[in-house]
């Protein structure tokens, strides 16, 4: 069977019922899943292998006051046993279409300096490096 593609909404919760290992940092959390896909703006992007999800792409819309509308690439991730087949390129063009729809004129995302596997996944998307530092803050 094909590896399937879906947009998630707030209404699609039980679409995540299985989740293959390697597919997100951490256990997903009913409550903050919820929240998440509830927010206007958040977008959820999943790959299927039949009803197991495989892949996942994340991302947040950023509207400014003074600038173009951006997409913010908050995450990637591909099961381990589903790595290099094309999952996380499909998975952020679909993620890029829906944040053109959403009328963003940009993307952006920040990875690991040593993560050279998603470094040239985002070269070969036609992504451009650039040099800026990251910062992280606890609340």
């Amino acid at each position: 069977m094909p590896i399937s593609y879906r947009r998630i909404g707030a209404d699609d919760t039980a679409l995540l019922a299985g989740v293959a290992d390697g597919v997100f940092d951490e256990p997903i959390d009913p409550k903050r899943l919820k929240t998440y896909l509830g927010t206007p703006g958040n977008l959820m992007v999943l790959a299927f292998d039949g009803d197991l999800v495989v892949g996942q792409c994340v991302g947040v819309v950023h509207h400014h006051p003074d600038k173009v509308s951006e997409l913010y690439v908050d995450e990637v991730g591909t099961a381990d046993a589903y790595l290099r087949q094309g999952i996380a390129r499909a998975l952020m063009a679909e993620l890029f279409r829906w944040g053109r729809e959403t009328g963003c004129a940009e993307a952006w995302l920040g990875t690991e300096v040593d993560n050279e596997a998603a470094k040239g996944l985002y070269r070969a998307l036609g992504g451009t490096e650039d040099t800026i530092k990251y910062y992280e803050f606890k609340l």
